[in-house]
């Protein structure tokens, strides 16, 4: 399935800003399978000095922000879930700055954060392999707007972008 099958009516306009990041030609399973060895090698090449670095009072740290990519793959996931198993019940948004607390990644190592990461990227791969592409294009209602199980599948591919590119221009 490719990106340029998401219609504008198959999400709120919010996720224009990670979905503008993918190409319209680009495969959903292969942006995936990409997006999993470009933030592999990205965040385990990062300075060990710059992990806990925020570029301003406030802002997350590198490691934070690769927990929020993590944190934020596993609620998309389970939206994907939901949406393409033709739940009509409408699922809530998140909070995002609430996860980042209790999460406590400044004090785990990138070497964890990856491995996580990994395990999650491979569930939401094996997850998105077993779904029909009829099945993918159920909208659903999330967060007071629609939302399809595929545009939330590639929101994960552009989200990833989104933020590794912060981290490029902010962080490093």
């Amino acid at each position: 399935m490719k990106r340029s099958s998401i219609e504008p009516d198959e999400y709120n306009s919010f996720y224009h800003t990670y979905l503008r990041l993918i190409d319209d030609e680009a495969q959903l399973l292969d942006s995936l399978e990409k997006g999993k060895e470009l933030t592999l090698r990205f965040y385990g090449a990062i300075p060990q000095g710059k992990l806990h670095y925020a570029y301003a009072e406030g802002k997350w740290t590198v490691l934070e922000v690769l927990q929020h990519i993590i944190d934020t793959e596993r609620i998309f996931g389970y939206r994907v879930l939901r949406l393409a198993r033709n739940d009509r019940t409408e699922l809530p948004g998140f909070e995002q700055d609430d996860y980042i607390k209790p999460a406590m990644a400044n004090g785990r190592s990138v070497d964890e954060l990856l491995d996580e990461y990994t395990a999650v990227r491979q569930s939401t791969l094996q997850l998105i392999k077993g779904i029909n592409p009829e099945s993918m294009g159920f909208i659903g209602r999330v967060s007071g707007g629609n939302l399809s199980a595929r545009a939330a599948a590639f929101i994960i591919v552009g989200h990833e972008i989104h933020h590794a590119n912060i981290v490029s221009e902010r962080y490093l």
